[in-house]
């Protein structure tokens, strides 16, 4: 009941929040346009509900430069301002909105991480493909990137075995404040991603 509840309410605020901030995502798109190149929007596959494997939307936040070789140069110096303030402000996860819409995803829940990280989980850490990832979550208002791996997965197991309504209201207006306050993200040109998770098997 819990699940069908909370994918009625979270369709509803998702779509009006698509209809309501169409005009800010359709200028950003213009903006990346300009700015970093034609493609707009970013796909990468991500780890889902019960370990199943899905495509995730963002807006494209690094330029496409090669070196001498064609290859793509590393994130570090493919990175720009104008991708900085996006993902400071968050306005980079806004084309997630339609994982919403999809059912690959839920408003509320632990980040979906990489693909390359399914191997690595340990049996406590895998707890958190036991509901839908969420753009956002119980970690990311309290920490998110600024907090270790660690912290990060203990604050997404905690939040799979307390899920409720209000907590994800609670949440909900919790990440609008964060945002507009800009806390919690750290991005740099020296460091501008999160560190690689590497696995931790006896972290429980």
């Amino acid at each position: 009941m819990f699940n069908l509840f909370k994918r009625i309410f979270e369709l509803i605020i998702t779509l009006i929040i698509l209809v309501f901030l169409s005009p800010i995502m359709m200028t950003i798109a213009l903006l990346i346009r300009i700015k970093l190149g034609p493609s707009v929007i970013f796909k990468q596959r991500r780890i889902g509900l019960n370990r199943k494997i899905f495509t995730l939307y963002k807006f494209r936040t690094m330029n496409e430069e090669t070196d001498k070789n064609k290859i793509l140069e590393s994130d570090k110096n493919r990175f720009t301002k104008f991708g900085n303030s996006l993902r400071f402000s968050s306005l980079d996860e806004l084309p997630s909105l339609w994982n919403v819409v999809k059912g690959d995803m839920s408003l509320i829940g632990p980040r979906p991480l990489l693909e390359q990280y399914l191997p690595l989980y340990n049996a406590h850490q895998a707890r958190r493909h036991e509901i839908k990832p969420g753009i956002t979550g119980w970690a990311q208002i309290n920490g998110r990137n600024t907090i270790s791996w660690k912290k990060r997965f203990d604050l997404d197991i905690w939040y799979v075995d307390n899920k409720s309504i209000l907590l994800d209201i609670k949440i909900f207006f919790k990440t609008i404040n964060k945002v507009i306050k800009r806390q919690g993200a750290v991005y740099s040109k020296k460091d501008p991603t999160m560190p690689l998770f590497k696995g931790d098997k006896d972290d429980h």
